[in-house]
């Protein structure tokens, strides 16, 4: 340390008593006693009344003696110390504390709000896909297919278990309606296939009109429902993680804040008491700056991660959610033609409608971000199926109703069945690619920060006890 004399040295004849200045007064008789000086503490330890403990308060306590006091150079040290000490704490303690709630809103995003989110979207896609293999399952007249029936239990089965488990979160009074519209309306949706299917078996024309009421109890009344629950529960993730990304400036600019009080504090030491160097509150400094590197970075490949997971995980789920939906409404037009012998032309207006959205989507997806490779065999599996559905037009309009059928429901890798299934299995499994990439990420962007939250209240701490290092020899000086 460099040092020129110390201050202490020239202020030391301010606070030095008059009385100890040489020729400052004259020596007092032998025996003799000022009638005003106040007795040693010491010697009023046996005689020390009330009164007389409260008079020496008072004369110590004089306000003259205390504004004196306080426009000395070690009242401005240790209000200098004091503002040191509460700001880098309350900078550290803010920190902590911001981190400690992004991390919440990451848990509560992986534990609760995605959960539920994917929830919902299974279930619109189980009921979708449960009205497309109702209808499909029609089609082949007397007992249908195994396989058909099978899919149609299996989505009535997990729509019911979604309902069930919780696809609405709880907190959310208009998503729990929604999904006790669903859910009252399930029941009804089943029985009337099941008279459908019924009335089918057993040749009665009566099972179209059946199957046409359920599905459009469906298509007007439960898909809708399943649709608004699903885009609430997806845009609650989509809020979560976009705040995140904010950058959280008040914590910052208390970081910053501190850093100058700092910085300004050894400017004051140098220039008014002659210290260049101030070995504590320089230590307090970089402990002070090592945590503002530590906030902008760590919460920087946080944000990032949270970024990719929206942008790479939660959007595109949606989009692929979406097209799946799509999918199985245009196989629910397409079959629903053939089963009401459609021939105003109704059905295909909606599946040209249904199938046009399913192609901007798939198209508009992108090829750099995750589920693109399947996305690629969608679009394949979409061409193919436009061509077997205009071939199914083509016999239909001839008059071969078994023949339009079979190019509907048949087992040949060209007709509607083998690509709607392909495109189907394609998008399913980019909905499970996205999903991982949100959740990994998602889990990642908690993780980067997850030392953060004591580490930020410790280094504050440390950095505080550093500026009492460095402000208590100066104090010291003028004892």
């Amino acid at each position: 340390m460099v040092a020129a004399p110390s201050a202490s040295a020239v202020e030391e004849g301010e606070q030095r008593p008059a009385s100890s200045q040489p020729g400052s007064s004259q020596p007092s008789p032998v025996g003799s006693r000022s009638e005003d000086a106040t007795p040693p503490l010491s010697a009023l330890q046996g005689s020390l009344t009330p009164k007389a403990a409260a008079a020496i308060v008072r004369e110590h306590l004089d306000p003259r003696d205390v504004r004196v006091f306080l426009r000395s150079s070690p009242a401005r040290l240790i209000a200098m110390g004091i503002v040191l000490v509460v700001l880098c704490v309350a900078a550290g303690a803010v920190a902590a504390a911001t981190v400690r709630d992004q991390q919440q809103t990451l848990n509560t995003v992986l534990d609760e709000t995605e959960p539920y989110a994917a929830s919902s979207q299974r279930l619109y896609s189980s009921l979708s896909i449960a009205d497309a293999a109702a209808s499909t399952a029609f089609i082949s007249g007397g007992i249908e297919p195994k396989a058909v029936r099978d899919a149609y239990s299996q989505a009535i089965g997990e729509a019911a278990a979604e309902l069930a488990v919780g696809a609405a979160d709880p907190e959310d009074a208009d998503a729990r309606k929604l999904a006790a519209t669903i859910a009252s309306k399930l029941p009804v949706y089943a029985g009337l296939v099941e008279t459908a299917r019924t009335n089918n078996r057993n040749g009665h024309p009566v099972g179209a009109a059946y199957l046409g009421e359920a599905s459009t109890l469906m298509q007007t009344t439960m898909l809708p429902a399943a649709e608004d629950l699903s885009a609430r529960q997806s845009a609650a993730v989509v809020d979560a993680q976009r705040a995140y990304t904010t950058p959280p400036w008040f914590s910052f600019a208390l970081l910053v804040l501190a850093l100058v009080a700092l910085f300004g504090v050894q400017v004051l030491l140098a220039r008014h008491w002659r210290r260049i160097l101030n070995p504590g509150l320089i230590v307090a400094s970089a402990i002070m700056v090592a945590l503002f590197v530590w906030m902008a970075v760590g919460g920087s490949l946080s944000a990032a991660a949270a970024d990719r997971a929206l942008g790479h995980g939660t959007l595109p789920l949606a989009k692929l959610t979406e097209g799946r939906i799509l999918a199985q409404q245009a196989r629910s037009d397409e079959t629903l033609k053939l089963v009401r012998r459609d021939t105003s032309g109704e059905y295909d207006v909606a599946f040209d409608e249904d199938m046009a959205r399913l192609g901007a989507v798939l198209t508009d997806y992108g090829s750099d971000i995750e589920g693109s490779d399947r996305v690629a065999d969608a679009l394949r599996a979409h061409t193919g199926w436009l061509a077997a559905h205009k071939r199914m037009n083509d016999t239909l309009a001839t008059g071969d109703f078994t023949g339009a059928s079979i190019v509907a429901i048949g087992p040949g890798d060209a007709d509607s069945t083998a690509q709607f299934e392909a495109l189907d299995k394609a998008v399913q499994q980019g909905i499970v690619d996205t999903r991982d990439t949100l959740r990994s990420n998602v889990s990642r962007a908690s993780t980067v920060v997850d030392k953060l939250t004591p580490g930020a209240l410790t280094l504050a701490f440390v950095a505080a006890f550093f500026v009492l290092v460095g402000l208590l020899p100066r104090l010291r000086e003028y004892r």
